[in-house]
C-alpha cells in the first residue's frame, strides 16, 4: 500500500482516546472572552484561543494542523473553497504592480484569477509551458513575486519537474506555490522546495462532494537567511520580526483571511476530516485503477491521454519522479463535441459534473463547460480540444469502469 504510514496517522490524529472520538464540530460563528483582559490577549496573539470565525475555528484549527504535518510545513489554514485557498496564499503576498508566473496548465478558474482578475488590480501574470525553464529562469524580475505551477496539469496531464522549477524560484528569490489538490500524499511540494501549497480539500482528500473548502500549507521561515527575507517581501517583515517561523500563517490570515474572509466553516472542515481518515485507502486503489483503465482503453484505441502511458511526452518523469501515480484523472479525445456528449450520455456510470476527486467516477466536456469563455489560443495553451472530456476515476470496479466506457463508446467503433 504505497500511502501505509498515512493510513495511522490519519486516524490518530482525527480521533481522540477520551471523550468524543469523532471531532468536536465548532458552528459558533463569535466566541466569548471572558473578561478584558483576555480579549486583549487574543487580539495581541498572546492568548491562543478563538477570536471570531473569520479568522479562525477550533475544528478548522484541528484540520489545518493535519493538513501542515501531512505536507511537513509548520502550519496550515483552512479555506472556503480551492479558489478561496488560492486567493488566500497570493494575496497575502502580492501588491499592485506584482507580477505571478504561472507553470503549465491550469484549472479554468485559477486561469481566470490570474489573467482577468488580478489582472484589473495591476497584478500581472506571465504563462509558460511547463518545460520552458530557459524561459521562466529569463522570465523573472524585479516584480516578480510568485511563481505558480499545478501538480499535474489540469485538465493537459502534463507533469512539471517541481525540483527543477524550485530551484529556479530559488535562483532568484521568488516564492513558489505549488497546487497540490490532484495528489496529496503522492507529492510532497515542500520537500521538494516549494515554500506554500494549496488545496482544493473538496476533492480527493474529503472525497465524497460533502463539503466545499480549501487549505494553504506554509513552510516555516529559516533562522538565517531565507527569501521571505529579502527586500522583495518587505510586507512580510513585520511578521517575521513577530512571529519568526510562523510568519507567513500570520502574514496569511492578517492580510487575506481577516479582510477578504475566505475562511472555512466548522461543519465543513469536521466532514474534511472524515474524509481524511479513508484518503489513503481510496488514492491507492484509484491511482491504480487510473493506471490499469487509461492502459486498456489506450490498448482498445481510445485516444486517452495520461502520463503512465509509453507515448506520453512526460511518462519518464512520470516513472521516476510521480512513484506514487498523479491523483484521479485522465482525459479521452473524441475528437468532436457532439461524439464527447454522446459518450458521456450513454455512459450508466459516469456522474457529469464539473468536481473531480469524488469517490464515484466523473466527467465532463471541458469546451461547452469550464472553458467555455475561452479564446481559441488560450484553449490551444491549455490542451482544451473540441471533443475533450476529462474523467476522474472513482472506487467503482475497474472492470466496470471499463466495461461502461467500452459500451458508452460503441456508437462510434
Amino acid at each position: 500500500m504505497r500511502f501505509e504510514e498515512f493510513t495511522t496517522r490519519f486516524v490518530q490524529q482525527t480521533g481522540k482516546k477520551e471523550g468524543a472520538i469523532s471531532p468536536v464540530m465548532v458552528n459558533s460563528a463569535s466566541f466569548g472572552y471572558g473578561n478584558s483582559e483576555m480579549g486583549e490577549g487574543i487580539f495581541d496573539g498572546s492568548v491562543k484561543k478563538p477570536l471570531y470565525a473569520r479568522v479562525g475555528n477550533p475544528t478548522s484549527a484541528q484540520l489545518e494542523q493535519i493538513l501542515a504535518s501531512m505536507d511537513g510545513g509548520v502550519g496550515a489554514v483552512a479555506a472556503s473553497s480551492g479558489m478561496g485557498a488560492t486567493a488566500m496564499a497570493t494575496l497575502s503576498l502580492l501588491r499592485a504592480g506584482d507580477e505571478i508566473i504561472s507553470v503549465g496548465g491550469l484549472f479554468g478558474g485559477t486561469y481566470s484569477y490570474f489573467s482577468e482578475t488580478l489582472e484589473r488590480f495591476g497584478i500581472k501574470t506571465r504563462f509558460f509551458d511547463v518545460d520552458a525553464f530557459d524561459a521562466i529562469d529569463e522570465a523573472v524580475n524585479t516584480a516578480t513575486k510568485i511563481i505558480f505551477l499545478e501538480s499535474v496539469g489540469n485538465p493537459n496531464m502534463r507533469l512539471p519537474d517541481i525540483k527543477r522549477i524550485a530551484g529556479i524560484a530559488d535562483r532568484h528569490g521568488v516564492a513558489l506555490i505549488v497546487d497540490n489538490t490532484i495528489t496529496p500524499l503522492s507529492i510532497a511540494p515542500l520537500a521538494l522546495g516549494a515554500d506554500i501549497v494549496v488545496y482544493s480539500t473538496t476533492k480527493i482528500i474529503t472525497g465524497n462532494a460533502s463539503a466545499l473548502g480549501g487549505a494553504v500549507v506554509f513552510r516555516a521561515i529559516a533562522e538565517g537567511d531565507d527569501k521571505f527575507k529579502t527586500p522583495r517581501y518587505r510586507d512580510v517583515h513585520p511578521f517575521i520580526q513577530k512571529m519568526g517561523s510562523m510568519a507567513l500563517v500570520a502574514n496569511a490570515k492578517k492580510r487575506a483571511l481577516r479582510d477578504f474572509g475566505m475562511s472555512a466553516n466548522g461543519f465543513g472542515s469536521y466532514l474534511t476530516m472524515l474524509g481524511l481518515e479513508t484518503l489513503p485507502l481510496r488514492l491507492d486503489r484509484i491511482v491504480s485503477s487510473v493506471e490499469r483503465v487509461a492502459g486498456e482503453l489506450d490498448a482498445k484505441g481510445f485516444k486517452v491521454n495520461h502520463p503512465s502511458l509509453a507515448h506520453h511526452p512526460h511518462h519518464e518523469r512520470y516513472r521516476s519522479q510521480f512513484a506514487n501515480g498523479c491523483g484521479t484523472l485522465l482525459t479521452l479525445d473524441f475528437g468532436s463535441k457532439e461524439a464527447a456528449f454522446e459518450f458521456l450520455n450513454r455512459s450508466k456510470l459516469v456522474t457529469i459534473t464539473a468536481n473531480i476527486g469524488d469517490s464515484r467516477t466523473l466527467g465532463l466536456h471541458m469546451a461547452s463547460t469550464i472553458y467555455r469563455d475561452f479564446d481559441e489560443p488560450t484553449r490551444e495553451f491549455l490542451g482544451i480540444t473540441p471533443g475533450l472530456v476529462r474523467i476522474s476515476i472513482g472506487l467503482e470496479s475497474p472492470e466496470a469502469i471499463l466495461d461502461d466506457f467500452v459500451h458508452a463508446a460503441n456508437f462510434q467503433k
